[in-house]
């Protein structure tokens, strides 16, 4: 699909409620590449691109209005304090995801809690923020994930992916036994809002070479965002009142043609019965939906 030309909604306007998009962004910046033992200049400059577009993005939002969610690792806060306090300074909601970006199920539940007690000491002293929300990095997860958020006071994650655009409940205490049926655990009161990877700039737009092989990325954003938009569009004629997720990371998002579909989607949405919140928004009207 071009992307000059993203389609207008068919759908009358008078017969749906309200939903919802969630904008968000992952400041991974070069906490991702270290995660992945890439420490050397070439990928590091990758992550740094991600601080470099930080100014456009928050223009293009300040222009349409926009307030998003921001995912921040503590060691980009660390990193690029004055970055990430222009994104508290602008009315964005920042939420945890991780201290360097470091997979959880790599760690245990005290080193899992000491990372997110690390990165959310980091966002309070640069930003003055408090975040209520979390997302894994690369969403993982691991069985204490849930426990250890609750702990910190979280009041929702945006990691999983057990509906498309329904808010849910996340679980403890799930059993997985390979020789029965899997058993669910009990709800909690962690709101999660659910996020899929086709819903992801990363996959999409980054190419990356390893030596396990090649996320060839580079895809046209016309095509890229005219499926984002289809997504929208579903949701408003099968599930009125939803909520959509879509996550962006500033080193991806932030190129040029991508910024230009990007502002180009935004602007198709806009023209929609839609409204755009935080994730901690969507999170607070889902437990209390007669103050939504």
């Amino acid at each position: 699909m071009p992307e000059s030309t993203m389609p207008e909604s068919t759908m009358p306007e008078s017969t749906m409620p309200e939903s919802s998009i969630c904008l968000t962004f992952d400041f991974d910046a070069i906490s991702l590449w270290l995660a992945r033992g890439m420490p050397s200049p070439g990928p590091v400059s990758r992550g740094e691109f991600g601080a470099h577009a930080m100014p456009r993005i928050l223009r293009a939002l300040a222009e349409r209005g926009i307030t998003a969610t921001f995912f921040i690792p503590g060691h980009t806060v660390d990193t690029y304090p004055a970055e990430c306090a222009a994104i508290a300074e602008a009315g964005h909601e920042i939420a945890l995801h991780g201290y360097a970006h470091e997979p959880v199920s790599k760690l245990d539940r005290a080193g899992e809690l000491a990372a997110a007690l690390r990165a959310r000491d980091s966002i309070r002293k640069v930003t003055g923020y408090e975040p209520t929300g979390n997302r894994t990095p690369s969403w993982d997860f691991t069985t204490s994930t849930v426990d250890v958020l609750l702990e910190l006071g979280c009041e929702y994650d945006s990691s999983l992916m057990g509906t498309d655009y329904t808010p849910y409940y996340a679980r403890r205490g799930d059993v997985a036994d390979p020789d029965g049926p899997y058993r669910f655990g009990e709800p909690t009161s962690l709101v999660e809002l659910p996020v899929s990877w086709s819903l992801d700039d990363y996959p999409q737009f980054e190419y990356l070479r390893t030596d396990t092989g090649i996320m060839p990325g580079l895809r046209d954003p016309g095509t890229v965002f005219g499926n984002f938009l289809d997504d929208v569009d579903y949701m408003m004629r099968e599930e009125p009142g939803g909520v959509c997720v879509l996550t962006f990371h500033p080193q991806v998002i932030g190129r040029g043609h991508r910024m230009l579909g990007l502002e180009r989607f935004l602007d198709a949405c806009l023209e929609r019965p839609l409204a755009f919140r935080t994730c901690q928004d969507a999170a607070r009207a889902f437990r209390s939906p007669a103050g939504s």
